[in-house]
């Protein structure tokens, strides 16, 4: 199965960072997907200004007593739940992605049939807007009605 991530909505390269921070902006704002286990190993940065951000994720769906179970290298498995993480970050002169937040796609919120539905066809779609209420970087949990979860054929 695969898992394809559809965003819009981004919300810019620049934008204020906290009070608490030694800078005023966050620059160079970039998104990606982080693989399970290693927060630097990124998947597709794609900047913070893009019209919109596609990421294709190799998956597997398992049915098992308790529901169908997603795996693969880029699904964290914490405390029992299942997830993606976009990684939020600032991109430097030298390419270097340095992290300051991350949203968590909650896998286990796909309604069961969705997620029936996407293992017997193949692909399971996730879309969202990435900015946030206050126009920053969406971050923390992410259920519906902040993402639409649907079942897809693999074309």
């Amino acid at each position: 199965m695969h898992l394809r991530i559809d965003a819009v909505d981004l919300p810019g390269r620049t934008f204020p960072a906290p009070a608490d921070k030694p800078f005023s902006t966050y620059d160079d704002v970039h998104v990606a997907v982080q693989r399970r286990d290693r927060p630097a190993e990124l998947l597709d940065p794609r900047p913070g200004d893009a019209a919109s951000a596609t990421w294709t994720l190799e998956c597997t769906a398992e049915a098992t007593p308790d529901g169908v179970v997603v795996t693969g290298p880029y699904v964290q498995h914490r405390m029992g739940l299942r997830f993606v993480y976009l990684s939020w970050g600032t991109v430097d002169a030298a390419g270097v992605f340095t992290m300051f937040r991350r949203a968590k796609l909650m896998l286990d919120s796909v309604p069961e049939d969705v997620l029936v539905a996407a293992a017997s066809n193949g692909l399971l779609v996730g879309r969202l807007g990435l900015t946030d209420a206050n126009g920053g970087p969406l971050c923390a949990r992410v259920d519906p009605p902040h993402i639409t979860w649907t079942a897809e054929s693999v074309v």
